[in-house]
């Protein structure tokens, strides 16, 4: 009876709400993760989707004490110290344009002392809170900061990120617990991808015999981006997450992006 109790606790359901796309996931009970990516109709909104998935998708109809949502949008990095929650509204509009009815969410990132604004549509949440169980909504990205700021401790080179997902470049560095730099770039090619992580490893001052750059995710052209990106900097790695997370299961699923893999190898 115990043992059944504490694998009810620890049921959990994941959805990844992307920029046109929506992933759900739990795991099953042999602890092995279950994905399912929803056919989205770009004709009709996210919320509305979400609602006709009600319907139909097998893991939504599922039971769940808790629902993490990870949402992939703009984010406005605030260092901790500076953050107050009723400002955040304002503050993160000052910076992104809005667009659409838009309601401010935030990540406490505590071992990076920051935090992360982002939005998320008001129907969208309307309809998470409406339907799921216990739900806590996320940047998508916060299990990739938080594993890559432990991966930067393996050396005392300078290390600079580069993760590609859905036609955007995250890219970001850390010093000391803290972000040294972090942006987001809409992308289409090689070639405007390194133009972006150049300019940011020039404007860092990162030295091209000693520093390091790392690339993760849907890179676009991956083999032209490491040529091109070795002409200018000697230390460049493209992490494989087969290889990176010990040919974990979870990374041998098709489609699954490397924010949700790191999220079950990871935790978060």
């Amino acid at each position: 009876m115990a043992s059944n109790e504490q694998n009810n606790t620890l049921r959990r359901l994941v959805i990844r709400v992307g920029r046109g796309s929506l992933i759900f996931s739990t795991t099953d009970d042999q602890g092995k993760v279950v994905v399912e990516h929803y056919p989205v109709n770009s004709s009709i909104t996210m919320a509305a989707n979400l609602r006709e998935a009600l319907h139909s998708s097998n893991i939504l109809n599922g039971q769940y004490l808790r629902t993490l949502v990870m949402v992939e949008s703009p984010v406005l990095m605030v260092p901790t110290d500076m953050f107050q929650e009723k400002e955040k509204t304002e503050l993160y509009f000052h910076a992104f344009t809005k667009k659409g009815q838009q309601a401010i969410m935030h990540t406490v990132l505590s071992d990076l002392n920051s935090v992360a604004l982002f939005p998320i549509d008001r129907d969208l949440l309307a309809v998470i809170n409406d339907n799921m169980s216990q739900p806590s909504i996320v940047a998508a990205m916060a299990p990739v900061w938080h594993h890559l700021l432990q991966r930067s401790y393996t050396s005392t080179h300078q290390k600079l990120y580069g993760y590609f997902h859905n036609r955007s470049l995250e890219v970001f560095s850390f010093s000391k617990n803290r972000f040294k730099f972090y942006n987001s770039y809409t992308v289409n090619n090689s070639s405007n991808a390194l133009y972006y992580l150049l300019s940011v490893w020039k404007q860092l001052g990162f030295e091209a015999d000693h520093d390091e750059l790392h690339l993760v995710g849907d890179l676009p052209d991956d083999e032209a981006l490491i040529d091109e990106a070795r002409q200018f900097v000697k230390r460049v790695f493209c992490i494989n997450p087969s290889g990176e997370f010990n040919r974990a299961p979870v990374t041998q699923i098709a489609g699954i992006p490397y924010d949700l893999m790191t999220l079950y190898v990871k935790g978060r």
